[in-house]
Formats: C-alpha cells, structure tokens, sequence
C-alpha cells in the first residue's frame, strides 16, 4: 500500500513476472518478486516484502538473483522487511477515500483554510464544517498528499493535520 500512497509512482504491478535459473546441484528455481512499480520519471523498482525473521537461506539466493536480474535490466530492487502496522492501518483507512467522489471542491478549500496553520483533526474538521461531510473529503486530502499528517501515529482526533504540498 505504501507504493500506491508514493506521488512518484504512475503504476504497480503484484507479482509481475517470474524469474527462472539453475540453482544449486543444477535444481530449477524459480521467484516471482512482489511488486513492480514504475515512476513518473520513467525509472522502475521491483520490490520483494519479507520480514528479516522469515527469511530462509533459500530465500536469500532468490532475493539475490532477482537483484541481479533487476540490474541488468536496468531497475532499482528493495527487500523490504515487515512494513510497520500503524502506518499500514493509516493508509489502509486512508486508502478507503482515495476514489474522487471524495473530492469536494467547496469543502476542500474549506479544510485547507482550516489546517493552514497545523490543528487536531477534529478541529480542524469542525472547523471546516459539519464533520460528517469534512471527514470524507479530510481523509481524501490526506490520501492525495494535499494535507498532512503523521501517519507513523495512530490517526485519532487530535492527530495534527496541516497544508502540504499536494500530489496527483
């Protein structure tokens, strides 16, 4: 979910492809890395998620192999370990507002007045009015990179929420 929130990436694909190669003992391996994602500067990253404490000997020697395969190709390769699960809750939530429909001109302006200098969320929300209408265009903007939080902090109430620089 963290490469769909990146404003540098343009697209994402899950298990993009397979890599194939003789192992050991001349044994067939195969991988298939996790994710592909290409940037609006034309560059790409493939990316495999695996916490440290899961990884095998067998699963270096694949991780291995698609790094090299990604050089050769000319793209970039993460391992990632275990992504933190409060930033994961927050952009799952966020995540559930990125469709435009949460996009509301009126109210948009409205809570970028409100959090143009940084303000609890609530507050915020209020401020900009009725916070079941605010709360969907809210989270939106936060999605789209419009406002800002610190989303390594469990979003609640009295979460700071600021104008940022904005994104897509």
């Amino acid at each position: 979910m963290a490469l769909d929130f990146d404003p540098g990436v343009t697209g994402i694909a899950s298990q993009p492809f397979w890599l194939h190669w003789a192992g050991r003992g001349g044994v067939r391996v195969s991988h298939a890395p996790d994710y592909f994602a290409r940037r609006a500067d034309g560059s790409a990253v493939v990316v495999d998620c695996r916490p440290a404490e899961r990884r095998k000997p067998a699963d270096a020697e694949k991780f291995e192999a698609t790094a090299r395969a990604c050089a050769l190709a000319g793209w970039e390769y993460e391992l990632r370990g275990a992504a933190d699960p409060v930033v994961t809750a927050n952009l799952r939530w966020l995540a559930g507002y990125r469709h435009p429909r949460h996009r509301v001109p009126g109210t948009a302006g409205a809570l970028r007045e409100a959090f143009a200098v940084p303000a609890p969320l609530m507050a915020g929300a209020g401020a900009a009015g009725d916070p079941v209408a605010t709360l969907p265009v809210l989270f939106h903007l936060l999605w789209r990179g419009v406002l800002a939080a610190d989303l390594a902090v469990r979003l609640g109430e009295h979460t700071l929420v600021s104008v940022a620089g904005g994104r897509r």
